[in-house]
């Protein structure tokens, strides 16, 4: 149960009453995730379960402004990314890194009873495909098909417009789909 309400009540319990519990709720719920989005900045899984873990220590020491946050969602993954990002100029000693530096690893989407239905060439063919997209495509189509995040809260967190959302989630299907021998115009209708 991760809905946006439930989320602002858990967000709201640990403001107000410093509910350890609810920490805890919205930890579960956000830590698998931010981490593969950390790790896909820093290429590291220790690297990132500390990344995580530090966005997790400032919520708590910072609980008393949780409740001023409109979106605690994308905020957790902002506070990811900046603190991924943060990382990696320390490491590298870079003036500026951008998404398309990245190299974005997804985690297997199809490991549901409907997904296990397709055939393991079928699967093959898909993972291939999106390992080879793009840094930024790959990362729009993690946030959006793995993460369940919605255009605009992936544009924030990017800080880039919801038409290059839109543009790279395109190029991300239109790829997959080449790469399957599926033509997407006759599947999805627009």
């Amino acid at each position: 149960m991760s809905t946006p309400d439930y989320i602002r009540e858990l967000q709201r319990r640990i403001a107000i009453y410093d509910d350890q519990l609810a920490y805890k709720e919205l930890f579960c719920l956000f830590y698998k995730p931010l981490l593969q989005f950390a790790k896909s900045f820093v290429r590291s899984t220790e690297m990132a379960e500390e990344i995580v873990s530090d966005v997790f220590i400032r919520i708590w020491e910072r609980r008393r402004q949780l409740e001023e946050i409109n979106n605690p969602k994308v905020y957790l993954y902002i506070s990811t990314r900046n603190t991924a990002l943060k990382y990696l100029l320390g490491k590298q000693k870079q003036v500026s890194i951008t998404i398309d530096d990245l190299n974005i690893e997804l985690e297997s989407q199809y490991n549901n009873p409907e997904q296990l239905l397709i055939t393991a060439e079928m699967m093959a063919r898909v993972e291939n495909a999106i390992n080879e997209l793009p840094p930024r495509c790959k990362l729009v189509y993690k946030l959006i098909r793995e993460d369940g995040l919605k255009y605009k809260e992936v544009a924030e967190i990017l800080n880039i417009s919801v038409k290059t959302i839109d543009n790279q989630l395109a190029i991300a299907l239109r790829k997959i789909g080449k790469a399957i021998n599926v033509n997407l115009k006759k599947v999805i209708r627009f």
